[in-house]
């Protein structure tokens, strides 16, 4: 009986109260716990990323056994919003890995086809994307968060302040800052 009072209690607790205790403790239990108030949230990023329903699951899976290690050294103010970008962290480089790992067969006859078209006319685009994901990279983690959401993941006003725990009117000043920073820092950068 003692048991069940003491994860009442502990289910109570704020997020920041959480985590000092898995961080003293060690213990999963806490960790799941507060893990289990946001993993409809990380399925919902990772079903957003994979789109489809068994890779999100094991992403969901995946990403606590991140938070294992990662929540005792790192430290957290907004649980909510650093958990999000973990999440997207990971969809990223397990869709990077498995591109990297994915071979398409190449018949002969397409190398010689007479309408092949070089690919070096994407050359222009892919250095404006890289330029863009640099830029992207030294916005204020808010701004990056608020504008990834909105502009590249093309939520709403009301799914980012839901997602990231942020204030309505600092989600829509911080994509309206990201997006002219965003637009100085690409201007600078590509005339290079």
């Amino acid at each position: 009986m003692k048991f069940i009072k003491n994860t009442a209690r502990i289910k109570e607790q704020d997020d920041a109260m959480l985590i000092a205790q898995y961080k003293r403790t060690g213990d999963l239990e806490v960790l799941g716990l507060l893990y289990n108030r946001y993993m409809h949230l990380v399925f919902g990023v990772c079903l957003n990323y994979f789109k489809e329903e068994e890779p999100s699951k094991d992403a969901v899976m995946q990403i606590f056994e991140e938070l294992v290690i990662k929540l005792r050294v790192h430290e957290v103010q907004n649980f909510k919003s650093w958990l999000h970008v973990l999440t997207r962290n990971h969809c990223l480089m397990a869709m990077r890995k498995s591109a990297k790992n994915s071979t398409v067969p190449i018949d002969d006859s397409f190398v010689e086809n007479n309408n092949f078209v070089h690919l070096d006319i994407d050359d222009a685009k892919e250095s404006r994307l890289v330029v863009m994901e640099k830029c992207m990279e030294t916005l204020p983690e808010e701004q990056r968060l608020s504008v990834d959401l909105f502009y590249l993941q093309e939520k709403c006003y009301k799914e980012v302040a839901e997602l990231t725990g942020y204030d309505m009117l600092k989600v829509k000043s911080y994509i309206q800052n990201g997006k002219r920073n965003l637009k100085n820092c690409i201007e600078k950068n590509s005339g290079e």
